[in-house]
């Protein structure tokens, strides 16, 4: 006991007349090399790739039917890249980050182990199921939302090799979507006019469904928007950017209205076989199933049952004149560059 009195009044005394020691900063984590990556698919040769896009674009959807394919698997949301604490979090300590990149430490070649160790982690995370399932490509499917473009260059940094595919929808119906969601599974996290709000809807939903009130607050209404707008353009540019041939972007839209198209020209992107003769019946028996409304609707009917599920332009009955102002102010540049719209004139 006496000792350790001692060292601390000893450590008290330095830091009076020195002041505080400096602390130990993480360095970037540097890029994986492509001898790395060549290196890393000896030991884990599944195809990879990452589904990316805002909360309820219908990532969820493209999953389920992506991993309808026998030589592809998909599953949901490890969030790798895409939020904290993030992969790079298993090496971001000071102290993880000095002992993987010292001199002394005679495993790691002379360069920081950092994307060495997050590859193999995620490698075996991925794989271990794929090989299980008995499948040659693997994926994960991780909303972006949080981080935008940032996922992006987080994800090339350890995965250059990847296949990045990224999921647009409509950012009105994906507003609703995404309200509606707060509302269902979510009602502890709301602020008090937000229930205010949903209690209404609960009690009386047709001033809603017709445009007549407003589910959102203003300041909701314009952060959804903004986040979409940041969302949709940072990602398109990044993974045009940073993955060119190996990015792949499709709209929510026409993958329901055209789902054979669509998926065909997804897994031909991903390396798979797109003549196996059972595809396109698998694909329209999947497309029959709504296992998120069937949550929903058991989480809560006094809601959900008003809903109608996954369908394009919702927006147009619960939008208010308001609410069409606000989006149109903020995302109605974007709504047009991906096509949802000709002009301003909605």
């Amino acid at each position: 006991m006496l000792a350790k009195a001692a060292q601390r009044l000893k450590s008290a005394g330095r830091i009076l007349l020195h002041g505080e020691p400096p602390r130990l900063t993480r360095r970037e984590i540097p890029a994986i090399t492509p001898e790395e990556v060549a290196e890393a698919k000896t030991f884990f040769p599944a195809e990879k790739f990452f589904i990316y896009g805002h909360a309820r674009s219908g990532t969820t959807l493209l999953t389920r039917l992506v991993r309808l394919h026998p030589e592809v698997h998909c599953n949901y949301q490890a969030h790798f890249f895409t939020r904290a604490p993030l992969l790079e979090g298993l090496v971001s300590d000071p102290e993880v980050g000095s002992w993987l990149g010292r001199n002394s430490n005679r495993w790691n070649r002379g360069r920081d182990l950092s994307p060495v160790v997050l590859r193999a982690v995620s490698d075996y995370i991925m794989e271990r199921e794929a090989q299980r399932l008995g499948k040659r490509i693997v994926g994960d499917k991780s909303p972006n939302s949080l981080l935008d473009g940032e996922a992006v260059y987080k994800l090339v940094k350890i995965y250059p090799d990847a296949r990045l595919v990224y999921i647009v929808r409509d950012g009105r119906d994906a507003a609703i979507s995404h309200r509606f969601q707060a509302f269902i599974d979510t009602p502890q996290r709301l602020y008090r006019e937000d229930l205010a709000l949903r209690q209404a809807f609960s009690e009386n939903p047709e001033p809603f469904q017709t445009g007549q009130r407003s589910i959102f607050t203003e300041k909701a209404l314009h952060n959804t928007a903004e986040g979409w707008v940041k969302n949709v353009i940072e990602t398109d540019q990044a993974g045009r950017e940073l993955f060119a041939e190996r990015y792949l972007s499709l709209r929510y839209e026409d993958l329901l209205a055209s789902p054979w198209e669509g998926m065909s020209k997804l897994w031909a992107f991903l390396g798979a076989d797109i003549s196996l003769p059972d595809l396109p019946e698998l694909l329209a028996n999947e497309l029959k199933e709504n296992p998120d409304k069937d949550w929903q609707q058991q989480k809560s009917a006094d809601i959900a049952g008003s809903l109608t599920k996954g369908q394009r332009g919702t927006w147009r009955e619960l939008f208010t004149a308001r609410d069409r102002q606000v989006f149109k102010e903020i995302a109605g540049q974007t709504l047009i560059q991906w096509g949802y719209e000709t002009n301003n004139e909605w």
